[in-house]
């Protein structure tokens, strides 16, 4: 069985039946959701950029920082130990022949630009065997 390429979309993008398990990763849930309106089978937080990461970015306190410097931070956010065995889990579901879609906010509207975009891109590098890097 050949390895499913993984999926990214906006937690509000429609779903679609070859969506798969469709994981929401991001480190805060969004408001106002109830319950029985989220469009997610499960919530992995840790794979989301950490709060400090996020404000720096959005420029919270001081001037943004800059996409490059964001995206390397968020890679190194991932070599924790239970980000690492998250990514495992992912990588092992996709090579099980199973879909998995990871979802980003719904104001994330530039998926170049998204973390979304880089978690998928270190799973498929992983599972490629090559290292987190």
């Amino acid at each position: 069985m050949s390895p499913m390429p993984v999926r990214t979309k906006r937690w509000n993008d429609p779903t679609e039946p070859d969506d798969g398990f469709r994981l929401l990763i991001c480190r805060l849930r969004p408001r106002g959701v109830a319950k029985a309106k989220e469009t997610w089978d499960e919530w992995w937080q840790d794979l989301g950029p950490s709060r400090k990461l996020l404000d720096e970015f959005h420029g919270k306190e001081s001037r943004p920082i800059p996409w490059s410097a964001y995206a390397a931070r968020y890679l190194d956010e991932m070599r924790g130990p239970a980000q690492l065995w998250r990514i495992r889990d992912l990588r092992q579901r996709l090579a099980e022949g199973k879909a998995v879609t990871l979802l980003c906010s719904s104001t994330c509207t530039e998926p170049g630009r998204c973390h979304r975009t880089l978690l998928a891109d270190i799973i498929g590098r992983q599972r490629r065997g090559r290292a987190l890097s």
